[in-house]
């Protein structure tokens, strides 16, 4: 069976390709290992898929080469994927910062790309295990568990490590090193955050908690909520911090503002001491109140339990210090089980921006999370699949 193009998983990405190459006259084939289609869209954002994001930019996104992204993201932006959306009247809705998503469900989006795909043509072969991809003078050789298939453009949307239980593999990376391309080692990013037992003992106790705040690692800072966990930090603000803690090697600590809302807290500090407020009651205002003790007790070593009038000046210095800029040196990451995207992935210095094609072998694609672009938690990572493989379906 010969086709023009065929590609090889059937997520975000490669329904997305798959669906662009069909509706420009080629002949597709989709190929995926899994039993159900689109598993990952069906989970993410509660069920209702954060499907894109309105805030997004080229700045949004981690790679080692950070400007590979751009050419993709402005031929096909948010705008035109939210058209796409409205042409299929799915109700969606912008939560926080931009993202948005379904009203309903997120079947709402895997059944929109599948009607897609049908009207454009597509032939779909799943489930089905690709078993070795081989070069041919046309093009490739696709040997598969019902057959082999040839084509002359190959597309591979394999995805990324993360949630392996319902399907992850290192297929990508395996295929992409075969035919020569380089892998940026992957790690599981926008992940909670583990932390040592001593850490643990305590504010383990204090699995639950959750509060406004700014985190940042050698990168942006993002405000949202920091949740403790029985195993350590997570949290929107930490997902986001973790992706930037792994890209600096995993070495430097996450700093957590823990009142982002207090822009000089030295000032604010001096100005409670008139109410003879503790440190412990003022900072009940803005955190969880067994947390503000437990952060006293700790942080301070048990000197600074007295009211504040009673407490050297140049300690209050110290605590705002250590309020705006409070240091956690993870032990590690939750891992891609609870990993929302892969960092790391095919080296897009071997790939070309506009068409996601490998420089040095003609006709073999690389689109989605099996690349080395990974984007911001919110809609970022799904608006990455819809422009890549709408770039990789024009050119294949």
């Amino acid at each position: 069976m010969k086709f023009d193009v065929i590609v090889i998983g059937a997520g975000a990405a490669g329904m997305m390709c798959a669906a662009t190459a069909g509706t420009r006259g080629r002949s597709v084939l989709l190929i995926d290992h899994a039993a159900k289609l689109a598993e990952k869209i069906r989970i993410s954002g509660g069920g209702r898929c954060n499907f894109t994001n309105r805030d997004l930019t080229p700045a949004s996104f981690l790679s080692q080469n950070p400007h590979f992204c751009r050419s993709a993201l402005s031929r096909y932006t948010p705008q035109h994927f939210i058209a796409l959306v409205e042409r299929h009247g799915i109700a969606y809705h912008e939560k926080t910062l931009g993202q948005l998503f379904c009203d309903d469900s997120s079947m709402q989006i895997i059944d929109m790309l599948k009607a897609e795909c049908d009207v454009a043509g597509v032939r779909w072969q799943m489930p089905s295990a690709v078993t070795a991809v081989t070069r041919t003078d046309t093009g490739f050789r696709v040997d598969t568990d019902v057959g082999p298939r040839e084509c002359a453009s190959l597309v591979v949307a394999t995805g990324g490590l993360t949630v392996p239980k319902i399907g992850a593999t290192p297929f990508g990376y395996r295929l992409a090193e075969q035919f020569g391309l380089a892998v940026v080692p992957p790690k599981p990013a926008l992940v909670p955050l583990a932390l040592d037992p001593a850490w643990l003992a305590r504010f383990g106790e204090l699995s639950g908690a959750s509060f406004d705040s700014v985190a940042s690692c050698h990168g942006p800072a993002f405000r949202e909520q920091t949740l403790l966990t029985h195993r350590g930090l997570s949290g929107p603000a930490i997902l986001q911090a973790s992706s930037y803690w792994q890209q600096a090697g995993a070495r430097e600590p996450v700093v957590i503002d823990l009142l982002p809302e207090v822009h000089d807290a030295e000032g604010w500090l001096h100005g409670a001491r008139a109410g003879r407020h503790t440190l412990a009651a003022l900072l009940a205002d803005h955190l969880p109140k067994r947390f503000a003790q437990q952060w006293v007790d700790v942080e301070g070593a048990g000197s600074w339990n007295a009211a504040l009038v009673e407490l050297p000046r140049a300690a209050l210095g110290d605590i705002a210090r250590r309020l705006k800029g409070w240091p956690i040196q993870p032990a590690g990451t939750l891992g891609y089980n609870k990993a929302e995207v892969t960092l790391g992935g095919v080296d897009t210095r071997g790939l070309d921006q506009k068409t996601m094609a490998a420089r040095a072998v003609p006709g073999l694609f690389f689109i989605g999370e099996v690349v080395d672009v990974t984007g911001w938690l919110g809609g970022y990572n799904f608006q990455w699949a819809w422009s890549s493989g709408w770039c990789a379906g024009q050119a294949a």
